[in-house]
């Protein structure tokens, strides 16, 4: 009491004393000794499935009621699609698998598919398959949850119209009971990933009070709470199908029904009935964590060196306080001249868009962007291009030059008409080198990127001349090398990261064929498009490969906002380096100081 005593007169008087901080010091060190931590104990985990979990799944409830409302109508279409053409089954599971099953039935034995020999490692593969299918479904719920409902309907038309196909062969009750044995965790699993798939996506489409990234924040730690429940009930199933419905011919009736109803027994208990009885018993903790604990923006101080890791802290706040502004400018200019482009590319190629591709984003980036120069077309769409860059470039400058300031387009297209020339110079060799190089040359030429790395910024950010501000980028190119390098690095390891449930690196086409090595997300979905496309079309690769196209783009108007606010805080950092803006201003208040309390000056 005496030291904290002690410590609050000196907070008062002695603000810039560092008596101050040896007292903190000290009343830090009693007070870690006082209210010593305990290690977490079993009992804080018994908790979280007790009572935080059925509370969360709880407050997601109507999410979840309408995952299962939508999976049902998604079945439903698979059966009627059936009930109209009996071979539909072939477009949704394959010729391969068809036949395969209709030799079973003739041959007594209907669900061979699922015996095998080798039961663990079986095991294993639909365990880690169910496992990618279920977070599939719930991490593509992030894109306006457009992605769990394709995922969704993928799984449900499947499913209805693989029922169906046994009921038309009179072998519903067979088919029934060997396959809903490991079916009821399995499907009750995607479906509970699809409603916490829509409860992180649906933060981003109806914030509420907060801002569209904070409610986005908020609702994906409730989906991932939900998700990651899901993982006990995975491995269940993935032993069910590896243990029991592979041996179901010798299992009598009653142990099917058993198993099945006890299945879903379980899921009913933990994820409807469990949770209404934790929220009516405490219902006082219903709203206590629905409030987020958000810091308030910070003013972005650009006069100070930062280091990599820093630069890539503040470029990820400053993404989060600028995205509003940002958004408009994305949606009302660089996403409709990125339309017409690409409309324009498909028409130009709609050969290519016939093909399936061995490297299927490099391929149709290619012709997308123009950079494979077919003709002169391509010549004209990637100069169109690389001033859409600039555009993308020109719009993260500005808002974050005034992120401070209501949004106004007369600010905005002043400042665009002022640096577009600049930073579409500035970004034109880095733009030159990624899209021409091939691929062997690509690898190597990260290492001369960096000199290229800060001269878009500093077109856009620096005062002078044209000609003094091409000089004064590469310059501070060449000084910020290293960290320049580093960042590179981060941020292609960053995009290979997040790629990976869109598009794979082993997700490899072989040749002409639909299976590649390892399917991903874009895998199932274009494949799915694909063969119901080819119904009513012949052209069907030609939609298979416009969906690919779209998460595409996606993907890239992510991250290339990021890559620009790298390109900010590199150049304010170099520019601090080399000429001290903030230092001079600290030496200007020099003797304005007092050395005991903080007066007026030390907030300018």
């Amino acid at each position: 009491m005496d030291i904290t005593d002690d410590l609050s007169y000196a907070q008062t008087f002695y603000k810039r004393r560092t008596v101050r901080v040896y007292l903190n010091k000290l009343a830090q060190t009693v007070f870690t000794g006082v209210h010593k931590q305990k290690g977490e104990s079993f009992r804080r985990f018994f908790d979280v499935w007790k009572t935080s979990l059925p509370l969360e799944i709880y407050r997601s409830r109507k999410n979840l009621l309408f995952a299962l409302i939508a999976f049902a109508v998604y079945t439903l279409i698979g059966v009627i699609s059936t009930m109209i053409d009996p071979d539909f089954p072939r477009v949704v599971l394959g010729d391969a698998y068809v036949n395969m099953t209709l030799e079973n039935i003739q041959n007594g034995d209907p669900l061979r598919v699922y015996e095998t020999h080798d039961q663990m490692a079986m095991f294993v593969q639909i365990t880690t398959n169910n496992m990618k299918v279920a977070f599939l479904t719930f991490f593509v719920g992030f894109i306006l949850t457009i992605g769990t409902h394709i995922m969704m309907f993928y799984n449900g038309v499947m499913l209805g119209s693989f029922q169906y196909f046994f009921y038309s062969k009179g072998l519903l009750i067979t088919s029934f009971l060997g396959i809903w044995i490991h079916g009821a965790f399995e499907i009750s699993a995607i479906v509970l990933a699809a409603g916490a798939g829509i409860t992180a996506g649906n933060g981003l489409l109806f914030p509420g009070s907060y801002s569209r990234l904070q409610s986005l924040q908020l609702s994906t730690k409730r989906g991932l709470k939900i998700m990651l429940s899901l993982v006990p009930f995975i491995i269940a199933a993935g032993f069910l199908e590896s243990f029991v419905t592979a041996n179901y011919q010798d299992l009598p009736e009653w142990s099917k029904w058993m198993i099945i109803v006890f299945s879903f027994a379980i899921i009913l208990f933990f994820y409807v009935f469990y949770p209404i009885y934790v929220a009516r018993k405490h219902p006082e903790l219903l709203t206590k964590e629905e409030v987020g604990h958000f810091k308030p923006q910070e003013k972005v101080n650009f006069k100070v060196i930062r280091s990599v890791s820093e630069i890539l802290a503040e470029s990820f706040r400053t993404y989060r306080y600028i995205f509003s502004k940002w958004s408009r400018i994305l949606t009302t200019l660089v996403l409709p001249i990125i339309i017409v482009l690409v409309i324009f590319q498909d028409i130009n190629h709609a050969k290519h868009l016939q093909t399936q591709y061995w490297f299927d984003w490099s391929s149709q980036l290619k012709f997308m962007m123009g950079y494979g120069f077919y003709n002169f077309q391509d010549v004209i769409v990637f100069i169109a291009w690389s001033f859409v860059f600039a555009l993308i470039f020109v719009g993260i400058f500005w808002s974050v030059k005034t992120v401070e300031i209501k949004f106004s387009w007369t600010s905005f297209f002043l400042y665009f008409k002022k640096n577009i020339f600049g930073v579409w110079f500035g970004n034109l060799f880095m733009l030159l080198i990624v899209t021409l190089l091939p691929w062997y040359f690509l690898l190597p030429s990260i290492f001369i990127l960096p000199f290229l790395y800060l001269n878009a910024a500093t077109m856009g950010l620096d005062q002078g001349s044209f000609l003094k501000k091409v000089k004064k980028g590469f310059k501070f190119s060449k000084h910020h090398y290293g960290k320049s390098l580093g960042l590179l690095l981060i941020l292609i390891g960053l995009a290979a990261i997040i790629s990976q449930p869109i598009a794979f690196v082993l997700s490899i086409h072989q040749e002409y064929t639909d299976e590649p090595i390892i399917r991903d997300f874009l895998d199932m979905g274009a494949d799915f498009v694909k063969r119901v496309a080819v119904i009513y079309t012949d052209d069907y690769m030609i939609w298979s490969n416009v969906v690919r196209q779209i998460f595409y783009l996606i993907f890239i108007l992510a991250l290339l906002p990021l890559f620009a606010l790298t390109t900010i805080f590199g150049f304010y950092s170099e520019r601090e380096e080399n000429e001290a803006i903030g230092l001079r201003e600290q030496f200007k208040k020099f003797g304005k100081r007092s050395n005991v309390k903080e007066n007026p000056v030390d907030f300018d």
